[in-house]
């Protein structure tokens, strides 16, 4: 249990909901309610498949590649770093969306780079690495679910999230959620760091 939840904070953190919850109500902004509840669901799907693909075969990248799990925890562990400095700061790069249907969004650029960004992607390369065997793959896997799903759901709500909270309110908790990010990714560069040094 205590993998599982674990597991699912790192996880949700990671992929900065609320910045991903801001970049949505953007990009959908003269979108239908309907409209706004498929995308929500096609970028669930999506992160959900692609994060489970960056879990099972981390360790198999790293043997295709030669690279220790130390050096991908620290490399990975600075780039979120980064990426939190961006949140705090609110100098993460806009999305722009010209001529575009909402629903080819999904992917592009909701899923990649917003939810699932570099650093996001060597943070699960590490975890899928990082667990010993078959059950504790698939406790990180149904916690990676839940966190997705999690998010998917305020993407689905986006209307009643905007309402009661605002945008400024939603950019606020962006960079409070940048503050846990930068704690998480300090934790993997000094995991990474003890494990090279011992």
């Amino acid at each position: 249990m205590d993998l599982f939840i674990s597991s699912f904070l790192k996880i949700y953190f990671m992929m900065a909901p609320f910045f991903v919850l801001t970049v949505f109500i953007t990009v959908t902004k003269d979108a239908s309610t309907s409209e706004k509840r498929f995308l929500a669901i096609k970028v669930t799907l999506s992160v959900i498949v692609m994060s489970l693909i960056f879990m099972f075969f981390g360790k198999n990248i790293f043997a295709v590649f030669g690279v220790t799990l130390d050096a991908f925890r620290i490399g990975a562990g600075a780039l979120l770093f980064l990426t939190a400095v961006e949140l705090i700061h609110g100098s993460k790069d806009g999305i722009k969306v010209e001529n575009t249907k909402v629903s080819d969004l999904a992917v592009v650029p909701l899923a990649i780079p917003v939810t699932i960004g570099p650093g996001t992607i060597g943070i699960l390369l590490v975890m899928g690495a990082e667990y010993e065997n078959a059950t504790e793959l698939l406790t990180g896997a149904s916690a990676l679910i839940c966190a997705v799903v999690s998010i998917g759901l305020m993407l689905y709500m986006s209307n009643i999230f905007e309402k009661l909270v605002g945008k400024q309110g939603l950019l606020i908790i962006s960079k409070i959620t940048g503050l846990f990010l930068a704690a998480i990714s300090a934790q993997f560069v000094f995991s990474g760091i003890k494990s090279f040094m011992a």
